[in-house]
């Protein structure tokens, strides 16, 4: 089996499954477009960001993202030609009449998914199976590629073997992933399984997810063009964070909740971009 066989069962199986089905993983795997996140990408300098910019603007071009924080790990996804998703959804996004096409969830806590999700959304994602066994997700909806690493929670005072899902969203060329309520620092074998991230979302409350020390160890690895602080509670846990992030890392605070990004225009340098969480209103 070539080496790209093998990170593409990887990927499909979240780097996990056991010996026994890996001869059914790697069939399934192959009808399934592949990640393009394994492949190392070029970039040039210039990331663009908006200013009070609305979340129905339409984006600049076709190859364009936007990110819009919502709040503790909820971001909205946004692609050129209309599909939305949001990260760790809790039910509640603000006043805006708006039905995400994919949501993606996590259960280390309430504020991470909800047990009722409006069943007008096409696609629910639980970063979760049966008890210690995972779950593996590849949904491909042509503008986008949602799939997903399992990595071990906290649980009761042991833990949830594959608890927590790392989601990665393939779109526009670009790599965003979404770490969850990690709270390990990722095995060789799950990086390897997420491959490329372009785009970060990273808990950096340093307390009840991944302590501060392992959660930069992880950027560190992980090297994104963008890194998106989320999961942090007050200025005091932000500030905390960026005061530590290393000189390796560029910090940039426009001000805003929302980001647009494409692939020719990553920084050359890893940069931290502080958006505000800003829930959707109605009628802006």
């Amino acid at each position: 089996m070539g080496i790209i066989s093998r990170f593409i069962s990887a990927v499909v199986m979240g780097g996990f499954a056991v010996a026994a089905s890996m001869g059914a993983s790697v069939a399934v795997a192959q009808e399934r477009r592949p990640s393009h996140c394994i492949a190392v990408a070029e970039t040039a300098p210039g990331l663009q960001y908006l200013h009070r910019a609305s979340w129905r603007e339409p984006l600049p071009d076709a190859y364009s993202v936007r990110l819009h924080y919502i709040a503790h790990a909820s971001f909205l996804i946004q692609t050129a030609g209309g599909l939305n998703a949001v990260t760790d959804f809790t039910g509640f996004i603000g006043s805006a009449p708006i039905i995400p096409d994919v949501v993606t969830m996590n259960h280390a806590h309430a504020t991470h998914w909800t047990e009722f999700p409006d069943p007008a959304i096409p696609h629910v994602l639980e970063g979760w199976g049966a008890f210690g066994e995972g779950i593996a997700h590849h949904l491909d909806l042509d503008e986008m590629l949602i799939r997903n690493v399992s990595t071990d929670i906290r649980s009761g005072g042991g833990v949830e073997t594959f608890g927590n899902s790392i989601f990665v969203f393939e779109v526009a060329g670009l790599c965003i992933g979404h770490l969850g309520h990690l709270h390990h620092v990722p095995t060789p074998e799950q990086f390897a399984a997420l491959g490329r991230l372009d785009v970060v979302m990273a808990a950096v409350d340093g307390g009840s997810t991944l302590p501060l020390p392992d959660m930069l160890q992880v950027l560190s690895r992980l090297r994104s063009s963008v890194v998106i602080p989320m999961h942090w509670f007050g200025d005091y846990t932000l500030d905390r964070f960026l005061s530590q992030i290393g000189e390796t890392f560029a910090v940039e605070r426009p001000g805003t909740s929302e980001l647009v990004v494409s692939l020719r225009s990553l920084p050359d340098r890893p940069t931290v971009y502080v958006l505000e969480p800003a829930y959707l209103r109605a009628g802006e």
